[in-house]
């Protein structure tokens, strides 16, 4: 029992009570800690609303941006399915290629090919641009990455007016970051039209290889074709004498006009592809030869081809009037023509190069 009472007064203690001075003291404690955090929880209050004020807008734009983006790629591409170069009015070109947000490159053709403004050379860079748009639309690499447009100036003039331009055709490269520089423009005069040069230049700015596929063209196989059957025919037609295959004359000819041929650039408008000459869509004036020593029209090549022809034919009537058996007379004739023929197309020729080489010091009666 006196155990039992022992462990019940053990658990049993009385609680102490504290006395109304100390109650005050740890009141007045309590208050003041109250009093110092208060301002804190408003702090933190106001802060938290501002980042609410701050974040939900934010979020807003950002949801809004895309959808923005979203609209614009749907559309571009549902206009590629139907035809891969898509056609700009000034509208669409602000909205589409120079309002932001964009994370696509678009490659616009600036051009004219109404009928009345006879620009030849935009419908033949159109051909290439068609060409290249079509191997892109249909290659199993295609995505959104890169669109094709085309901006014509009678549907457009405000979108030249705004770029400050005043020559047609011209390629530019609109990144789907930051604005066009200056790689991102063309150089139509340097490297020609040809979808392949162009395709070279996409690569360049965008990382986007295009491989060209063109529509097959018949029309050399069959030249071909009936140039052999030519030749054989006419050989088959003279099998009882074929001397005419070891016709000096005939060899000769054939040569120069080969070395004719190459020695015009030829070969360079085959690799190049360049227009066959430039009309100025402003003055209506037409040049037939490059102001630039780097590039080349194909009329320019002509010209040379003409120019050196008259030159070789100068030179073979000397070298007849020197050697030939014929009489005097005639042969003073052949002299004098083949002298006017040298120093006529010989003076052209070095005009033509003085105009591409700006400088040149030298010149030679009418050049």
């Amino acid at each position: 029992m006196s155990r039992a009472k022992g462990l019940g007064c053990l658990f049993s203690r009385p609680t102490r009570r504290l006395s109304p001075r100390k109650v005050s003291l740890l009141g007045g404690r309590g208050t003041n800690m109250a009093a110092h955090s208060w301002p804190w929880c408003v702090s933190a209050t106001i802060a938290l609303a501002l980042l609410l004020l701050y974040e939900v807008p934010l979020a807003s734009a950002q949801r809004k941006k895309e959808m923005v983006l979203s609209e614009k790629v749907s559309q571009l591409m549902e206009w590629t399915n139907k035809r891969p170069v898509i056609r700009m009015n000034g509208d669409k070109f602000r909205r589409l290629v120079k309002a932001p947000p964009r994370n696509y490159s678009v490659i616009v053709m600036f051009t004219a090919l109404q009928v009345h403004r006879q620009c030849v050379v935009c419908k033949q860079a159109d051909e290439e641009f068609q060409i290249l748009a079509n191997s892109w639309r249909y290659s199993s690499a295609f995505t959104n990455r890169i669109f094709f447009a085309m901006v014509d100036f009678d549907e457009g003039s405000d979108v030249f007016q705004m770029l400050n331009m005043n020559s047609a055709p011209t390629f530019i490269n609109f990144p789907a970051k930051g604005k066009p520089k200056r790689g991102d423009t063309y150089e139509l005069q340097v490297r020609g039209f040809s979808a392949e040069q162009i395709a070279r230049w996409i690569a360049d700015r965008t990382d986007v290889t295009i491989r060209v596929i063109r529509p097959p063209n018949y029309a050399g196989p069959l030249m071909l074709g009936l140039l052999l059957a030519v030749i054989g025919g006419l050989v088959y037609l003279r099998r009882s004498n074929m001397e005419f295959l070891f016709n000096k004359t005939g060899w000769a000819f054939a040569a120069l006009c080969f070395v004719l041929a190459m020695t015009s650039g030829q070969m360079w408008n085959h690799i190049r592809g360049p227009p066959y000459a430039h009309k100025n869509p402003h003055t209506g004036h037409v040049n037939y030869i490059h102001g630039s020593s780097q590039a080349q029209f194909v009329a320019e090549t002509h010209i040379v081809l003409l120019f050196n022809g008259g030159v070789t034919l100068g030179m073979v009537l000397l070298c007849e009037a020197a050697t030939s058996d014929m009489d005097i007379g005639k042969r003073k004739m052949m002299c004098v023509a083949g002298i006017g023929l040298v120093v006529l197309f010989f003076s052209w020729l070095l005009s033509i190069f003085r105009s591409k080489y700006h400088g040149y010091p030298y010149s030679f009666l009418m050049s």
